[in-house]
């Protein structure tokens, strides 16, 4: 019973929940807004190194080497920490979504290249028949088509951004990582650790579902 008591302490759990969900909003927060920065970047990244000029298109794949190299808690403490010798300072919510999406669009360019190249050749050429514009073949030819291989694998990383939030302790952002570990400290008992280890299980769990339910979907789509 000793470690229901250290562990599981209801009164403990009770106490430390409306600190957690304070922490909580901040969390989803900043997913969401690491997803959306993070998704446009990714597509225009992905555009220039498929179509811009050959500078462009080298420092384009540099970028995305890069930050696919480099861990989510190196970019993380190199925003916040090292660029105010810059002069430029940023605040925790605003450094950690800077430094979450300029991961995310690494990998979502990567996923929107091998998309796009997976779709015919036929359909370029046929839209430059056409005399379409090349915006104008991207949002209504090209994009559309890879869409479908796309969604399954930008699911998937969406859901590791909003695992990674996690990370944005580090850089003093109230998530629910950090109220959890302040609750611990306020209570001196681990169980609002265990209890954020819940909340993040009964947010993700769902979401890696969905990613599992649009791979057969698609894959399906694909027979």
């Amino acid at each position: 019973m000793e470690i229901f008591e250290i562990f599981f302490n209801l009164d403990v759990m009770r106490r430390a929940f409306p600190i957690l969900m304070r922490g909580l909003v901040n969390t989803l927060a900043l997913g969401a807004a690491a997803i959306f920065f993070g998704g446009i970047l990714g597509v225009a990244v992905c555009l220039v190194r498929l179509y811009a000029a050959k500078p462009f298109r080298l420092l384009a794949t540099f970028y995305i080497d890069i930050l696919r190299a480099i861990p989510v808690l190196v970019v993380l403490i190199l925003v916040y920490y090292a660029l105010p010798f810059a002069g430029i300072v940023f605040s925790s919510f605003v450094g950690a979504t800077i430094a979450l999406s300029l991961v995310l669009a690494a990998y979502t360019a990567e996923v929107v290249r091998a998309g796009i190249e997976a779709v015919p050749k036929g359909q370029f050429e046929a839209c430059d028949a056409l005399g379409l514009k090349f915006f104008t073949t991207m949002r209504k030819v090209i994009l559309p088509q890879a869409i479908r291989m796309m969604i399954p694998p930008l699911a998937s990383y969406c859901v590791s951004i909003v695992k990674d939030t996690s990370l944005a302790s580090v850089v003093a952002m109230n998530d629910l990582l950090k109220q959890a570990t302040d609750a611990q400290a306020l209570f001196a008992n681990p169980t609002p650790l265990l209890l954020a280890a819940l909340i993040y299980i009964a947010i993700l769990w769902p979401m890696v579902r969905f990613t599992g339910w649009l791979e057969q979907k698609y894959r399906r789509g694909y027979r």
